[in-house]
């Protein structure tokens, strides 16, 4: 029996973890929940996993959370705030916290998780994108391991069981191509939000979905495997893989190739972070290589997607500079869903930040760097649309 705890419980990294615990109770113990705002659903996982402690961030929620499961006994820990969400990632007997909080919040209570001597199943990007510098040096020094939890870092992670120590040469990242894969790059610029959010394979959350029109999403991997592989960056591509049955490959040193395949599915990944380093049986859908069909491989226009280098180059720097990227590009993703700038705008107002953001780049950031460089990098976001030559749309800004 593993004793887990759960950041972000409400969301969907959350949801899918729970739906294994519950399908696998013999295997996995739930021993703490965090979640945001949702009261409701949060109430219902407590009677339903029974946690010894439970958060959630708004604290003003705390008392709503406190009637609707005042009939429970035993009573679990209920407490609120960030620093309730931390207390419940350090908390008891748990052997793993599987961090499913989103943005720059997940950070603090992570670490905390780290200091107590728990592994990490990391669902949370911002942990290594913007954290690295402060987390790793943290994952060496309590000697936990760090687990990804995502489908794409879990496919090398696979991949890589049995390789020996140098025996990686090069790895390949696999992207659907978004929505706009298959229209020419020249037609970009009259694309709205409606487009954006067509996904050809499957339905996401709208960020994730943009994230994945600009290959951004890719982008921001490339730095997780950097810090997650110890690889460079030049070893590092980008293949774009329209049916999204191989979830990424590694190359090895004598040139074999080993790719990890499966219908798309998030609850794989997250099992093996859960179970690591057993295999436990499932029930789920098997893959059919016929029903799958041609597997088909193209190169990334980098005209049409220049958010991939934008980040290669924010990496390569290092530092607090992959922060500011990714607090630069929620905060253009954000203002392109309100259809205040173009799509074309979103690498175009990233790309102005991370030159704005070089005179004052912290080589080695403490946390509180990082966090200052996350909330300059979405305000700086603002500032540099207004000066786009799109006056009636930045209009709205002010």
């Amino acid at each position: 029996m593993k004793a887990i705890t759960l950041l972000g419980s409400t969301g969907s990294i959350g949801t899918q973890t729970l739906d294994i615990v519950a399908q696998y109770p013999d295997q996995f113990q739930i021993v703490g929940l965090a979640a945001g705002r949702n009261v409701e659903m949060l109430a219902a996982q407590i009677r339903q996993f029974q946690p010894s402690i439970a958060a959630i961030c708004v604290e003003d929620k705390l008392s709503e959370l406190k009637d609707a499961i005042a009939d429970l006994d035993p009573q679990p820990i209920l407490l609120a705030g960030e620093a309730g969400v931390v207390e419940v990632a350090r908390y008891g007997n748990a052997e793993t916290v599987v961090t499913g909080i989103v943005g720059c919040a997940g950070l603090l209570p992570t670490i905390a998780a780290i200091e107590a001597g728990k592994n990490i199943a990391l669902a949370n990007k911002e942990t290594l994108i913007a954290g690295a510098p402060v987390v790793l040096p943290l994952i060496e020094k309590y000697n936990v391991k760090l687990l990804p939890a995502d489908s794409e870092h879990s496919a090398i992670f696979q991949c890589l069981q049995g390789v020996p120590n140098g025996g990686l040469r090069r790895i390949l990242l696999t992207a659907s191509g978004g929505a706009f894969r298959d229209l020419p790059v020249e037609k970009l610029v009259d694309v709205q939000v409606a487009d954006a959010l067509k996904h050809p394979n499957w339905s996401m959350g709208k960020k994730i979905t943009i994230d994945s029109a600009t290959l951004m999403n890719k982008g921001l991997e490339v730095i997780e495997a950097h810090y997650l592989f110890a690889l460079d960056y030049d070893r590092i591509e980008i293949v774009i893989h329209p049916q999204s049955i191989i979830h990424s490959l590694i190359e090895l040193q004598d040139t074999s190739v080993l790719a990890q395949l499966g219908w798309a599915d998030m609850r794989l990944p997250l099992l093996y972070a859960l179970s690591y380093p057993e295999r436990i049986y499932t029930n789920w859908k098997q893959l059919d290589l016929v029903k799958a069909g041609d597997l088909t491989f193209r190169a990334p226009d980098h005209k049409k997607y220049p958010c991939m280098q934008l980040a290669y180059a924010a990496g390569k720097a290092g530092g607090s500079m992959p922060a500011v990227l990714n607090a630069a590009n929620e905060q253009a993703v954000a203002l392109f869903l309100e259809e205040k700038i173009r799509f074309l705008d979103i690498p175009r107002c990233i790309e102005r930040v991370c030159d704005r953001h070089v005179s004052d780049h912290r080589t080695n950031p403490s946390l509180e760097d990082i966090v200052n460089a996350d909330y300059w990098a979405r305000q700086e976001v603002i500032n540099a649309c207004e000066e786009l030559d799109n006056s009636k749309i930045y209009s709205q800004l002010k």
